[in-house]
């Protein structure tokens, strides 16, 4: 295997042509100033046609293999594979409108990205994957130890996502659980950021069918129990959701909903009011889960052979520094 390091110092070939038209027309003008002159071999030194084209070939040559070498040529070795102890842990995030409620700051939905970022950084080293729901789910990123990529998911977190509003927590389940490595031997996790609002009594019945599996399942419940309306604008503009009658819905927290299917899941419920309580607790309990063998990524080991081309170029520039333009 070979590649350059730097392609794009090869640049500075392109000088070379550049400077060889500069060379042949400073050689043409200084014949032609010279025939002017009339004859100079008595008082100007002869000037060597041969040397001054030998000492051009040096240099071009010099320049273009210095190119080569700042662009580091290199050729594969050998194929090397890292591998990382780590559990699976998939992360389901409510993006139903009303996770837009403002019953905590700045709102459900931003409190809960919050959270989740600084879960995600507390689980380095486990694999993480994203599951988007409110009337269906669907899965956003796969299992992956790409962190900053996880971070940019989170933030594309939108009630615009989905048409089909509501809140299937069942969904979520279901899709972890088609999602998850089919391979045994590692831990799994599914850490659900919901308001709860789900009359779905088949979420219990899908966390209880996972835990069964061996998906451990804890819930967070954002939001307030007294609640609050849903705006249906931009933030603070004053426009909330309304029923048929003109009358404000308003979307409450339903722990019970949350507590249920966490203990049907064989996990733990917490508020998202906890603070970074909660996730120091899933991220203990994450630590404890048992580690499988994965691979994070192959890559080729190069080695640098910019060497051969570096030398040769030292050489050409000394020659031409002993080759003089007279004529011997």
């Amino acid at each position: 295997m070979f590649k350059y390091a730097y392609p794009e110092h090869f640049w500075l070939i392109a000088a070379i042509p550049a400077a060889l038209l500069l060379w042949i027309w400073w050689w043409r003008w200084r014949s032609s100033a010279l025939s002017r002159l009339g004859n100079t071999e008595t008082v100007l030194p002869a000037v060597s046609k041969r040397h001054f084209w030998i000492k051009g070939l040096l240099w071009s040559s010099a320049v273009a293999l210095l190119a080569i070498a700042w662009a580091n040529p290199q050729m594969g070795k050998k194929k090397r594979t890292e591998t990382q102890e780590s559990s699976d842990i998939f992360i389901a995030l409510d993006i139903s409108q009303s996770m837009l409620c403002e019953d905590v700051a700045p709102n459900r939905l931003e409190l809960s990205k919050i959270y989740i970022q600084k879960l995600v950084q507390k689980l380095e080293g486990e694999r993480v994957g994203l599951i988007f729901f409110a009337g269906t789910a669907f899965l956003q990123m796969p299992l992956s130890s790409d962190y900053a990529f996880i971070f940019q998911s989170i933030q594309s977190a939108s009630p615009d996502l989905l048409t089909e509003q509501g809140t299937d927590i069942a969904a979520a389940i279901q899709v972890a659980q088609k999602s998850f490595d089919p391979e045994p031997g590692g831990g799994r996790m599914l850490v659900i950021f919901s308001d709860g609002e789900t009359h779905d009594e088949g979420a219990m019945d899908a966390a209880a069918e996972a835990f069964r599996n061996g998906t451990l399942i804890y819930t967070i419940g954002t939001g307030t129990e007294s609640g609050g309306p849903i705006p249906t604008g931009g933030s603070g503009d004053g426009q909330y959701k309304r029923d048929e009658n003109n009358e404000l819905i308003r979307t409450r927290l339903e722990e019970s909903n949350m507590q249920k299917i966490a203990l049907s899941g064989g996990g733990e419920y917490f508020n998202i009011r906890l603070g970074d309580a909660f996730v120091t607790s899933i991220k203990n309990t994450a630590s404890g889960l048992q580690k499988r063998t994965i691979e994070v990524r192959s890559f080729a080991d190069y080695e640098s052979r910019y060497q051969w081309f570096l030398l040769p170029a030292i050489l050409f520039l000394v020659f031409d520094r002993f080759i003089s333009y007279k004529k011997s």
